[in-house]
Formats: structure tokens, sequence, C-alpha cells
């Protein structure tokens, strides 16, 4: 099996005095817009970089949600966030990592058992494995 989904940008100027606009396929984002000032100054508008950590922590999440099924378990609930750092360096900009913070209540789980899935999840979800950077986990069990 092979699913492809796209995005686009149309972006107009340069670097600073530029704007873009982000559109995905599904309609989810359809000319939103994004610029210098939106990435690295925070004004409204988005960024390369939360996209990405949207998108971690929504695949991490799917996939640690299988990986329960698959141990017998089912998460009540799960939230995740995702911190998507972008850093000076050398040669311009890099993202020097992704911290991911997962927080869930699974019914009959154990706390190491709830950690050693969710590092599994982290390991193996497809956006994890895409990304050259550090990742990291904390992990909370709720009662």
């Amino acid at each position: 099996m092979k699913i492809k989904r796209s995005g686009s940008v149309v972006w107009q100027g340069g670097i600073k005095d530029g704007k873009g606009e982000l559109s995905t396929e599904s309609g989810a984002l359809s000319s939103y817009p994004y610029g210098f000032a939106s990435r690295f100054e925070g004004q409204k508008g988005s960024n390369p970089e939360e996209l990405i950590a949207a998108a971690h922590a929504g695949c991490f999440t799917m996939a640690l949600s299988k990986i329960l099924g698959e141990a017998g378990f089912t998460a009540e609930k799960m939230e995740t966030s995702a911190v998507c750092t972008l850093e000076k360096v050398d040669d311009g900009f890099a993202i020097t990592g992704i911290d991911l913070a997962l927080s869930g209540k699974v019914p009959g789980c154990s706390k190491e058992q709830f950690e050693e899935l969710a590092g599994k999840a982290k390991a193996g979800c497809p956006v994890s494995k895409v990304l050259n950077t550090n990742i990291t986990l904390s992990v909370t069990l709720e009662d």
C-alpha cells in the first residue's frame, strides 16, 4: 500500500517582506498565511515548525493507540503535545529537537507498560522515522 498526501505554498516577495499561503490537499489549511514574522517573530500566522509538531503529535498518538491495542489495552484518553525547536546553527537554521509530552488514561495498564509502549510508538511512528533530530518523550499515566 502506498499513500500520498500533498501540501502546497504560494510565496510572494523577499524573505522578510514576503508572505506565503499554506494549503493542504484535505482543505484543513487553505491559503493559510505564514511568513518571516510568524516564523521568527511570534506574530499571527503559521510556520513549518508548528505543522511538524502537530504532525508528529498526531502520528505518535495514533501509533501508540495501535500498539496499546495489540497489547490488549484501549486508551480512555491520550493527550500529546509536541514542541519543535528551531535554532540558529553555523550554516543557517536547523530543527534541533522535538519534545513529545504524553498524558494518558489507560485502564489496566501499568506506568511501566505505558512508558515501554510509548517508547515503541516514538521509535516506530512514520513521522519520527523521517525526522533527523533528537526526539525526547515524557510520559504521564493518569489514574
